[in-house]
């Protein structure tokens, strides 16, 4: 196995738990309640100047201009669709932007920002391995139901399934794994400890959402 595909394997209950919850189940069929969206998508684009600063930086890390190039044209769809997505969603959902962090937001937050400081590759990708690829899991299977739902619950869909987004998950591994090669033993249990508390903040984060995070009015 790759790399990659060793990592998920050893935090496969949280991995199974996030990509087949009962949260993006509602989602896909379209029973998902407005308030649970609406709060949803509020602490989501609490994440997306970490996340887009994670990214920025894991560019810069890169060890080559071939390596860098699919990275920052994935900043470009970060700063575009992605987040235009959202503006378009929270005003049709009649909801502002949110101040307050929740806890589970907060965690992954402070993830992104200690990957980030560490200034370290293999633990950038780490993070952005996890949080895209759980995503194409999870939304994958139902790409073809996007076009029948409300655009706040197609696009999201929409914009973590299909061959473009799948590519951006197909490079963020190919990075790791091809670093994983070159760590040593202490190295690669840091990324191990990364890569497994990612995905039981994203599981958590699923988690907190169905239970349903207080909505900003």
């Amino acid at each position: 196995m790759s790399a990659t595909d060793t990592l998920q394997s050893l935090a496969s209950d949280d991995w199974h738990a996030a990509t087949t919850h009962a949260f993006t189940n509602a989602l896909v069929d379209g029973t998902l309640d407005r308030d649970k969206m609406a709060g949803y998508l509020q602490q989501d684009y609490l994440f997306v100047e970490g996340f887009l600063r994670l990214v920025a930086s894991a560019v810069a890390h890169a060890p080559s201009l071939a390596d860098a190039v699919p990275g920052a044209q994935f900043l470009g769809l970060i700063c575009g669709p992605e987040n235009t997505y959202f503006l378009r969603a929270l005003e049709a959902l009649d909801v502002p932007q949110a101040n307050e962090v929740a806890a589970e937001t907060r965690a992954f937050q402070d993830l992104m920002d200690a990957a980030r400081r560490s200034g370290r590759y293999e633990i950038m990708l780490s993070v952005l391995v996890v949080a895209e690829w759980i995503y194409l899991d999870w939304a994958t299977p139902f790409e073809d139901k996007a076009e029948d739902l409300p655009f706040w619950l197609g696009e999201w869909i929409t914009l973590h399934s299909g061959e473009g987004f799948a590519g951006v998950v197909a490079y963020l591994r190919g990075q790791l794994d091809a670093v994983w090669l070159g760590l040593d033993e202490d190295a690669r249990a840091d990324v191990q400890a990364t890569f497994t508390k990612a995905v039981a903040l994203e599981r958590a984060f699923f988690d907190a959402s169905w239970a349903g995070f207080p909505v900003a009015r």
